[in-house]
């Protein structure tokens, strides 16, 4: 069993604008999202991390790798920790997609995807297949980079809660900031939720 930190990638370009960068999407960090990868890498060698893993994509990449080049570590790829894939979505702010559509959405994103999205059970389970992996494989401290709605759709299904409502649930991961879960021996039971959303 392992610590697994969680950690949202640093802020992008489309950030301010609320536009949903999913798994097609490589905005590229700002000029503050950069600080914030600076700084979670400091963090990660004083919290003793001894395993960094990534997303493979460019906004989770460049976040992990200060981390990784601090602890003298390689950085370790997993393309299943890529972005939920928002289909038609990708790339707008919700502003810009129908507003019925946006209604429905909102009410139950599970239910009610945009065309071409992929599905959120299926993006959770993904996401917590991978992270118990990453359980299984690594004894100590591991730090894993990845992504907002990917993460808290995750954490819907290793807690037991309803995917649908992971908005409500967890309406905010900060960027570059830690969760700490724990995982079960028997998957069968739920994780534990130690922190959320602390700042390195």
């Amino acid at each position: 069993m392992s610590r697994l930190l969680l950690a949202r990638h640093a802020e992008t370009v489309w950030h301010g604008e609320n536009r949903y960068a999913g798994g097609r999407s490589e905005p590229e960090l700002t000029d503050l999202g950069l600080r914030q990868a600076e700084q979670l890498g400091k963090a990660a060698v004083g919290l003793g991390v001894g395993v960094v893993v990534s997303s493979p994509q460019r906004r989770a990449v460049t976040t992990a790798t200060p981390a990784a080049a601090a602890l003298g570590l390689p950085l370790r790829l997993r393309p299943d920790l890529r972005e939920v894939d928002f289909g038609d979505l990708e790339g707008h702010t919700l502003s810009e997609m129908d507003p019925e559509a946006v209604r429905c959405f909102r009410e139950d994103p599970e239910a009610n995807r945009f065309p071409n999205a992929e599905p959120l059970r299926s993006a959770g389970e993904r996401c917590a297949a991978a992270l118990r992996e990453v359980d299984a494989e690594h004894d100590g401290t591991v730090l894993v980079v990845a992504h907002s709605s990917l993460f808290r759709i995750g954490l819907c299904v290793l807690m037991g809660l309803p995917v649908a409502r992971y908005r409500h649930v967890f309406p905010l991961l900060e960027n570059a900031a830690l969760t700490e879960i724990r995982l079960p021996a028997d998957p069968a039971e739920p994780a534990a939720l130690l922190s959320l959303n602390r700042l390195p």
